[in-house]
């Protein structure tokens, strides 16, 4: 038998494979994350007619005679090039930008993958919509990632804890241009005093909302009056601190204050600029233990800097609170992600709080890895050990939320490699019947 029928049926074999390998390829054009294969080829074995000779002194040496018998498939690798993104708009939606893979994992048997389609379930995991693979990342306690390798598992009805009112910030400005208070003793005047309508300009309230421990909210207001031309002396009005009557509140050192009747005299001095003189102030801290289970509350009062602060310019009355860093506690509504795969919560009370951060798996040869379906790949000897850390440390890749990483399948090379693979086919096809010819010509000899 003529030896170019075989070299032809190789070609034949293989280039069916080739083909396989490229209707692949078009079948999951749209498939997520989905890694084109490309087959290459390499020559089999040759037969030997003549090995060859060396170089003597008077004749030249003499190449080898080999004869090729076909080619074999050499390798079906898979092309792992960053696909395009995709925008969905749904914030459990994640895709890789460089050449990481997220970790999931089936009861012990852990998997890797480029397709970030992830949803919850029932039970609040953070899964694979395609086969319900858990994603791996650490957990956040009290918004502090820590730990090991786990499940992320952010249940949708989870509440973010109250925090206590630490700091309170003052600002704003005291007319300079407001009379001294009218009373008997304008450094600790009466109730009554400070409710004159003659005072109307003297006097300024503010009140703001702080937190105990518990989340329940107390009104703070500060009662403040005019007393020299650059000196306004406050105090505390005690109606909606809630406080524990065994426990009387106390502002700063001393005993308890209330508008009328303070045990010490707390004030605010300016300069002669307007700005607060904060060495020559006496700004002390609030302390109350609230009524209840509550923890006791200890607040400090920030009245900024310079003209940021509080200050006292002639043009009217304007000192507010204008925040406090105490809240409430409140329940997940919503989550993002970050670049660094860090999953933050949105709670009802206003907090975001970080919650989670997924994980992401690097490979020395990642053509190495085994496909096993549904996007997913397991490590092989060839692959290396997956090198497990977080975006933004450990790896250089970055995450893409309310993404999704497309197929990198081109199709334009997809139709020309099938058009080369076809003519590939047909020219064996007619290598075939071309040495059918030739036997046929040789057993007609005997005729």
């Amino acid at each position: 038998m003529q030896r170019s029928l075989f070299s032809a049926v190789s070609g034949l074999r293989n280039e069916q494979t080739k083909m396989d390998v490229i209707g692949n390829n078009i079948a999951n054009v749209n498939t997520t994350a989905f890694k084109a294969g490309r087959a290459t080829f390499e020559e089999s074995f040759s037969q030997v007619l003549r090995n060859a000779s060396r170089p003597t002194e008077g004749q030249g040496g003499v190449n080898p005679i080999a004869v090729g018998l076909g080619m074999q498939l050499s390798s079906i690798d898979s092309i792992f090039t960053q696909g395009n993104l995709e925008t969905t708009g749904v914030a459990t939606d994640m895709a890789i930008q460089g050449s990481s893979f997220f970790v999931v994992k089936k009861a012990d048997q852990t998997y890797f993958t480029r397709a970030g389609n992830f949803q919850f379930d029932a039970d609040g995991r953070l899964i694979s919509s395609a086969n319900g693979f858990i994603v791996q990342g650490r957990m956040a306690v009290n918004g502090t990632l820590e730990g090991g390798l786990t499940n992320i598992v952010l249940p949708k009805g989870q509440t973010s804890p109250a925090a206590a009112t630490t700091s309170a910030s003052m600002v704003g400005n005291l007319d300079a241009s407001a009379p001294t208070i009218v009373a008997v003793d304008p450094s600790n005047p009466t109730a009554a005093e400070l409710a004159d309508p003659a005072n109307a300009h003297s006097v300024v309230y503010t009140t703001l909302g702080v937190f105990d421990s518990l989340g329940l909210q107390h009104d703070l207001t500060v009662v403040s009056w005019k007393t020299s031309p650059n000196q306004w002396s406050f105090s505390i009005d005690p109606a909606g601190l809630q406080y524990d009557p065994l426990q009387p509140y106390s502002f700063g050192p001393g005993a308890k204050s209330s508008p009328a009747g303070a045990a010490t005299p707390w004030q605010f001095t300016f300069r002669s600029d307007g700005t607060l003189d904060v060495a020559a102030s006496n700004i002390p801290s609030l302390s109350f233990t609230p009524q209840g289970n509550g923890s006791p509350v200890s607040i400090s009062i920030d009245t900024g800097n310079g003209t940021a602060g509080l200050t006292s310019y002639v043009g009217g009355s304007t000192a507010v609170f204008r925040d406090q860093n105490g809240y409430t506690s409140g329940i997940l509504e919503s989550m993002t992600v970050d670049q660094y795969g860090v999953i933050v919560g949105s709670f009802s009370n206003g907090v975001n709080q970080v919650m989670a951060q997924v994980a992401l798996a690097d490979f020395n040869n990642p053509e190495g890895l085994i496909r096993t379906g549904d996007n997913m790949y397991t490590v092989s000897p060839n692959s290396g050990t997956a090198i497990i850390g977080y975006a933004g440390r450990e790896t250089s890749s970055l995450v893409a939320s309310k993404a999704l990483e497309m197929s990198n399948v081109d199709l334009a090379q997809e139709f020309t490699n099938m058009i080369i693979t076809q003519r590939g086919f047909q020219a064996n096809a007619k290598m075939i019947t071309t040495s059918d010819d030739m036997l046929q010509e040789l057993v007609n000899l005997r005729r």
